[in-house]
């Protein structure tokens, strides 16, 4: 049987013990298995009180039943949804008992989602959204993979490729029927001008969704600097906890911490790394390997000293911001200028001076990366691509419109095939398997 045909199962709520647990069951045998663990189907769409049992009989819970059955489901087929109490013993009977049955077996990873794709209740930009929102960790992110849940990007695509499949329409019309009399000779003037309108419009989304697509990985800060400098506490500082040791003697970092921030919304990583120095121990030569490297390649570096000993950072960033942070002030008499006029704050990492200063100045960074995002559509850069190769095919087919009508229509096909990929509609074989793998067990 076709691991698509068989009936699958899996919790969808968070891990036991909990409150309540959520068991989700989609196939053509989810009738089956709702009759045999409460012994009959509920009214479709009614939550219906019932006592589960397991295949000998027995009783397992009280639990509340629904059935749904398809089409008219959330994944397209027969579904059933067991809500029991959520401890380890109560959902490993019901489990027992469900992979007991003929053609069940535990769903995989995305495996809901991908049936609610393959059955027409999702377009892919819809899937890519829901797969963040569940992972959106602040609210900006959540904002955003909420617009693409709602089909705004799958929507705005879907009328494009429309739009383009009827300008394609009236030059097939005049390639197919030029010689006849009752065809118009210039059916591709107004092709064209629908041409040059949509590919404006599509430029215009790139455009503006520029940076919105970055607001899913967030923000890389390192703090770095020499030993001692105190950035293990300006890390606890930030992150409100006890995130890294803080210890009097240097080289107590010896490998990256990663702790994760919101800061207005915004979802920022902040690394602590080893203290930058000249070392013959090889553990520690290794965390300044390493503290090297993730500011190297960090979105922004905080370089931390004593204000008693500054220090340059030197070569530190491949083209990142460095900010000089002069910590420890409440020990020494007065500030000293920032060298070489470069973004510098003075602050007590220890006492909490100057960190509402910090914390504002890295809000302002974050929203000069991001934009704005709330007008953004473009998440992914797959959905970049398929935009670009979308109005690069429309540009083309502008340029060469005076070569002939058939290598316009061919440059409109291309466009019209990309929009199609982009929603799912053609040729998505190849990376369907790439994205409902990231999602959890039982979405």
């Amino acid at each position: 049987m076709d691991l698509r045909d068989q009936t699958i199962f899996a919790l969808s709520s968070g891990r036991p013990p909990s409150a309540i647990a959520i068991v989700r069951i989609s196939g053509r045998r989810a009738g089956a298995a709702l009759d045999l663990l409460a012994g009959r189907r509920p009214v479709p769409r009614l939550a219906t009180l019932a006592t589960l049992h397991d295949g000998a009989g027995q009783p397992i819970d009280e639990a509340v039943a629904l059935w749904f059955p398809g089409p008219h489901s959330a994944t397209g087929e027969d579904v059933a949804e067991l809500h029991v109490h959520g401890g380890r013993a109560v959902l490993a009977a019901v489990f027992e008992t469900l992979g007991a049955m003929d053609g069940l077996r535990a769903a995989e990873p995305g495996e809901f989602t991908r049936r609610s794709f393959e059955n027409g209740k999702l377009d892919l930009t819809e899937a890519e959204g829901l797969d963040d929102l569940i992972h959106a960790d602040t609210d900006r992110q959540r904002r955003q993979a909420l617009r693409q849940l709602k089909g705004l990007l799958g929507g705005k695509a879907e009328s494009w490729r429309q739009q383009i499949i009827e300008a394609s329409a009236l030059i097939e019309v005049g390639i197919d029927f030029s010689d006849e009399g009752d065809v118009p000779d210039e059916l591709i003037a107004p092709a064209l001008a629908r041409i040059a309108a949509l590919k404006a419009e599509i430029e215009e989304t790139l455009a503006v969704s520029a940076q919105s697509e970055r607001l899913r990985d967030g923000l890389v800060v390192a703090i770095a600097g020499p030993p001692n400098a105190g950035k293990s506490t300006l890390l606890n500082r930030l992150a409100r906890r006890e995130a890294a040791i803080v210890s009097p003697y240097a080289g107590t970092t010896r490998d990256v911490i990663e702790v994760h921030l919101d800061l207005d919304g915004y979802p920022v990583t902040l690394l602590d790394t080893a203290g930058v120095r000249e070392t013959t121990d090889p553990v520690e030569q290794e965390g300044v390997r390493r503290a090297q490297q993730r500011a190297a390649s960090a979105d922004l570096v905080l370089w931390l000293v004593d204000a008693r000993d500054p220090a340059s950072p030197g070569a530190i960033g491949d083209g990142a911001p460095v900010w000089r942070l002069r910590n420890k002030v409440d020990l020494v008499d007065g500030p000293a200028p920032t060298p070489d006029g470069a973004t510098g704050f003075d602050l007590s990492a220890a006492r909490g001076d100057g960190l509402t200063e910090l914390i504002a100045a890295l809000v302002v960074f974050a929203r000069d990366t991001f934009g704005s995002g709330e007008t953004a559509l473009i998440s992914r850069v797959r959905h970049r691509t398929l935009l670009r190769e979308t109005a690069d095919a429309l540009g083309r087919a502008l340029i060469t419109k005076g070569q002939g009508e058939e290598l316009v229509a061919e440059e409109l096909r291309v466009a019209i095939h990309a929009l199609g990929r982009l929603t799912g509609r053609v040729d998505v074989e190849d990376i369907l398997d790439v994205i409902f793998r990231e999602f959890c067990i039982g979405k």
